[in-house]
């Protein structure tokens, strides 16, 4: 493949980050979408176009892996809310690359808190299917997927590290995935002792980000902690889409922190509200933060805007705006990683280019 040629793509899935997706790939002069893969029956055999809504693209969605396999990707994306290790298995195996926004930054989550069904770390299983198909795997983790590279970039211009911490700070009412929060706790009374470990089960991505940071700066950790707050619903909220009754989980504020010697070195925080109604409730800035204590200092805002003429009012719009930032960073680094040796990669392998946008066509 030459620096000119458009990377062939296979999509897997079409909740709302790969609806979203089907719409960017269109007007992405690196990509050339030849196929999507669905999971619903009732989507198989539609036009890509059709089942996201926009006018018909040429593409039929399908059902199997072998249809992946039979149509010689470059790569898939995979948009998927939760990993499909046995599909990730076949496609590598197959020589196809992979990348996905699902639950995986560097494999440490995945090992430790969902075990393959053989016994073996996913890890081990996924880089041995990479190596059997010459193939390579990288995952971008969850919204934004960009927050842990923000936090290393911001420290090229200082010395003496102390610490460093990126914090996400979000209403992630637009992310309108049932299952996703049900999953993680949110609508459970905020007395369920059940809510820490689903909270942890489901963020403990974001362990990962802490992992990959130290990696970068060479830093070895003892462990990474986890520790949270909950905000309970002062009042009954429906959200159209999602239910949540008064007492139940409505925010929280959780801290990954990477330790050396007791002390916390590499942060990462999630300071989420469904609502602003609750108790306790925290300052949300919509925006993702990253504060390094050092010579000099640092605090540097990554602020999102809507595109000119965006009308916010239409709650689809808003979505849309979390979903292209979670999946973008996907989508812009497919050549870099089509390009990179087979194996297991994380953002710390993959050329600085791999993580610019580009200009509109």
């Amino acid at each position: 493949m030459t620096t000119t040629d458009k990377v062939r793509l296979f999509q897997v899935a079409t909740g709302n980050l790969g609806s979203e997706m089907i719409g960017r790939i269109q007007a992405h002069p690196d990509v050339e979408l030849v196929g999507l893969h669905c999971y619903s029956p009732d989507k198989v055999g539609r036009d890509a176009g059709e089942i996201v809504g926009l006018d018909p693209i040429g593409v039929t969605a399908t059902g199997t892996v072998e249809e992946i396999i039979a149509a010689k990707p470059d790569v898939l994306t995979f948009h998927g809310v939760f990993p499909d290790e046995d599909l990730y298995v076949k496609v590598l195996e197959a020589g196809i690359n992979i990348v996905t926004t699902a639950d995986w930054i560097t494999g440490f989550h995945r090992d430790a808190n969902h075990p393959h069904p053989s016994g073996r770390k996913v890890s081990e299983v996924i880089a041995d299917a990479c190596k059997r198909g010459g193939a390579t795997f990288y995952g971008t983790g969850m919204n934004p997927g960009l927050n842990q590279i923000l936090g290393i970039a911001n420290s090229a211009d200082v010395a003496d590290i102390e610490n460093i911490t990126v914090t996400e700070s979000v209403d992630v009412s637009c992310h309108h995935s049932v299952d996703t929060w049900k999953a993680v706790g949110y609508g459970r009374p905020v007395d369920d002792p059940t809510i820490p470990e689903s909270l942890h089960k489901y963020t403990a991505v974001f362990a990962d980000s802490v992992y990959l940071m130290a990696d970068a700066f060479d830093l070895e950790l003892d462990e990474v902690t986890f520790s949270y707050e909950l905000g309970a619903c002062t009042k009954d909220v429906d959200l159209g889409w999602y239910f949540l009754p008064k007492g139940s989980l409505g925010a929280n504020y959780i801290k990954y922190q990477g330790m050396v010697d007791g002390v916390p070195r590499v942060e990462s925080h999630l300071e989420w509200q469904m609502t602003p109604h609750t108790d306790p409730a925290w300052n949300i800035r919509g925006c993702y933060i990253t504060q390094i204590t050092a010579d000099p200092m640092i605090y540097n805002k990554h602020m999102v805007f809507p595109a000119k003429g965006v009308d916010l009012s239409k709650p689809e719009n808003f979505a849309s705006i979390g979903m292209t930032v979670t999946g973008m960073p996907a989508l812009n680094a497919l050549k870099a990683v089509v390009a990179a040796p087979p194996g297991i990669i994380t953002s710390n392998d993959l050329p600085l280019r791999a993580f610019a946008g580009r200009f509109k066509v």
